[in-house]
């Protein structure tokens, strides 16, 4: 077996060293998805005052007003068994429009990607409880978008066209008409740009309500890419018994063409279209459109294709005119929040930007002047919540260390004031008028909590405590949050999790798991208990540590990697496990690594290493080459092929097979839409040539996240059992 590839494929099994076959492990069930989620609290549908908010029942049948200071049962406002002109027997979610008049239901959801869906979807009048469908032409919509004064939704069909229901009239009206499958996108983006730019929308309605603007996405150019779908037995698909289907669609790798964007607005008056002029020559990406407060000022954020530099423009989508307005540049590429999370008020608007070194909150005019300077200091904004009418701006940051998030307020003359705990990780969300927010907040011993509280800081009611997790997990190994210096002047934030009966005198097979993604983070002191837990409970040590290219810790620590990935990040992750060899209580020739996507790709470089310290290697959905990755993540941090060719040379693991020398177990998805399972078996082919071998599971028509019919238990008993087998039974 020393010339060929031996990797199992299979869907039930895999065989241990003894030839017992090991089956999903029960006792470790409880301790991953869906077995481990806590009780979460979403933002409500606040009315515009914010002493209320609205809410779908368990059954799914009424839509009811709650009062926000006590959360009781204020009034239902829709039931779907006292509605006129049409009947429905339960809905899965809805909308409430920007006056509070409507709803839109919406039902029978189907998933498209990661953000997507289409669902069929009715509108409901509140006061007069009619209840008709968004469309009379197509059976399911996409991305509905009510206008400002609820008289209006825009949305996108089948035939990747907009379309707008006038509902005072109930007619129907095309917005586009070029939309084509595999070629014409008008209003929602193509693959890519959900993936990476995080979207599923493009189309903004002026507060005049007279002007819809919108992106097209010409993607004739982009490759196509094409994989089998096979009947399987986790929802079968009984139409490919015999004969494999496929899914095809366009996907540009790295160097490849990109879909031509250009934003277009419709004129509701007059139903014309017309293509709004940006000034500027070298725009690859239009991340994000939004109106600025007014009719005349359509917000347009523009990127180059090397990702490090925006150009904010405002256009005037009646005359044409655009401005420059703003321009943000790095050496390397620029955060995503700086164009995903702008924030447009009536007069002013706020980005966050790296410029310092540290992410912060700048405010702007806008024409252009820098208004305030929100937010200072070595420490990284990791979300920008808004102003009350006092001038004081809420935000998250790192303020108290990476391992942390906290909610801050800082007033007008700057001064910031912490509102949640120093320590822990802490996220809000705030009511229009800013009378009240909520706060959730954990830590990694605390199950996530959700309270209420008023702009003065008081508590009004705990909304949700995770009483009964808390309780469930009470006896589970914690997290010891540790600093670790790696003797070449880098100190790497890790945890640690000990065996419950942790014997200092014994020594330990160690398993690191890490994810290692640039700007990523996984060391932090919040909740979250999985497989981790149960590896520490069964005689394991748990290493996770966020080497160099992870967040939290400024520009220098991230952009270390630009246009290398793997090559710090393989350092450190060595270095980690060279730090834990040393540990009196580990063992160092038992020390495992694993992680999933970009953490399965730093598993493969890590055990690719010169001189690698690892003994055995687990690797979920990993990248093998950023060339076969998306254009617009791997170009980001490492340029086009052309460009960076040596770069991404180093940084492929199929390029150095020839070092790989331990036990090494690959699970990937067949229907992998976003690291496609071409990367494992391209692996498989490279390991092959180099005679070597590897242990392979795959799973048949799942995606990347590997979820449904118990799939996720299968994934962590079969690296469990895999590392029992090359840790422990040596």
């Amino acid at each position: 077996m020393k010339r060929f590839i031996a990797c199992l494929f299979a869907s039930v099994t895999l065989l241990s060293s003894e030839g017992a076959e090991i089956y999903n492990d029960a006792s470790l069930a409880p301790f991953v998805y869906p077995s481990n989620k806590v009780v979460t609290v979403s933002a409500p549908a606040y009315l515009a005052d914010g002493l209320s908010y609205l809410g779908l029942s368990e059954d799914g049948k009424r839509v009811i007003k709650f009062d926000t200071r006590t959360g009781k049962e204020l009034e239902t406002v829709m039931d779907v068994t006292h509605t006129r002109e049409t009947t429905i027997s339960s809905i899965e979610d809805f909308l409430l429009s920007p006056d509070g008049s409507k709803l839109l239901l919406g039902r029978e959801r189907k998933m498209i990607y990661r953000r997507s869906s289409v669902a069929k979807y009715y509108v409901y009048d509140i006061r007069t409880r009619q209840l008709m469908p968004l469309s009379d032409k197509f059976e399911f919509q996409r991305a509905p978008l009510f206008s400002p004064d609820g008289r209006m939704v825009a949305f996108v069909a089948d035939d990747n066209n907009i379309h707008i229901r006038k509902i005072d009239f109930g007619t129907e009206v095309a917005v586009t008409t070029d939309g084509c499958q595999g070629k014409i996108i008008n209003g929602v983006p193509d693959w890519v740009y959900e993936e990476e730019f995080t979207t599923s929308c493009s189309m903004a309605w002026a507060p005049d309500n007279m002007t819809l603007c919108y992106i097209k996405y010409d993607e004739a150019d982009v490759p196509a890419y094409s994989f089998p779908l096979y009947e399987g037995t986790c929802d079968p698909m009984r139409q490919y018994a015999l004969y494999p289907g496929d899914f095809t669609y366009k996907y540009p790798v790295a160097g490849e063409p990109n879909s031509k964007v250009s934003v277009h607005s419709y004129d509701i008056d007059n139903r014309k279209t017309k293509n709004l002029d940006i000034p500027a020559g070298n725009i690859e990406y239009i991340p994000r459109i939004a109106y600025g407060g007014s009719a005349d000022r359509l917000m347009v954020a523009t990127l180059n294709r090397a990702q490090t530099r925006m150009e904010l423009f405002s256009i005037n989508p009646r005359s044409n005119v655009a401005k420059s307005i703003l321009v943000e540049e790095e050496s390397a590429w620029l955060e995503p929040c700086t164009y995903e999370d702008l924030t447009f008020n009536a007069d002013n608007f706020v980005v966050l930007s790296s410029r310092s070194g540290f992410v912060h909150a700048y405010q702007y005019t806008y024409a252009g002047a820098l208004a305030k300077t929100i937010s200072h200091g070595e420490y990284d904004v990791t979300a920008y919540y808004g102003a009350d009418s006092k001038g004081n701006h809420y935000l998250q940051s790192t303020a108290t260390g990476a391992v942390n998030r906290v909610v801050s307020r800082i007033d007008a003359k700057g001064t910031m004031k912490h509102l949640t705990p120093e320590r822990g990780y802490a996220s809000a969300w705030f009511a229009p008028s800013m009378g009240y927010y909520t706060v959730k907040y954990s830590n990694s011993s605390t199950a996530p909590v959700y309270t209420l509280r008023t702009i003065a800081d008081k508590d009004v009611r705990v909304i949700e405590d995770n009483s009964e997790v808390n309780s469930k997990y009470s006896s589970v190994p914690k997290k010891e949050f540790i600093r670790i210096d790696t003797g070449d002047g880098v100190e790497i934030n890790a945890y640690i999790i000990k065996p419950s009966d942790f014997d200092p005198t014994r020594r330990y097979p160690v398993i690191m798991h890490q994810y290692s993604g640039p700007g990523s983070q996984q060391v932090l002191d919040v909740w979250g208990v999985d497989w981790m837990q149960y590896a520490a409970s069964q005689g394991y040590i748990v290493i996770c540590a966020d080497g160099r290219g992870t967040g939290g810790r400024g520009r220098k620590w991230e952009t270390a990697v630009y246009r290398n990935l793997g090559h710090y990040e393989t350092i450190d992750q060595c270095n980690v496990a060279r730090w834990a060899a040393r540990q009196p209580y580990v063992d160092g020739n038992r020390i495992g690594i694993c992680g999933w996507s970009y953490g399965g790709y730093e598993t493969l470089m890590s055990v690719s290493a010169q001189n690698s310290p690892f003994a055995a290697a687990v690797a979920i959905a990993p990248v093998t080459d950023w060339r076969y990755y998306d254009s617009i993540y791997a170009e980001r941090y490492m340029l086009t092929p052309r460009e960076n060719e040596e770069g991404y040379e180093s940084s492929a693991p199929i390029k150095h097979v020839d070092r790989l020398d331990v036990p090494l177990l690959i699970m990937h998805g067949t229907a992998d839409d976003n690291v496609h399972f071409m990367n494992a078996v391209q692996y498989a082919s490279a390991l092959q040539a180099a005679g070597k071998w590897c242990d392979m599971f795959i799973y048949p028509n799942m995606n990347h996240s590997i979820n449904g019919c118990d799939a996720r238990l299968s994934v962590y008993s079969r690296m469990l059992a895999y590392f029992n087998r090359t840790l422990k039974n040596v």
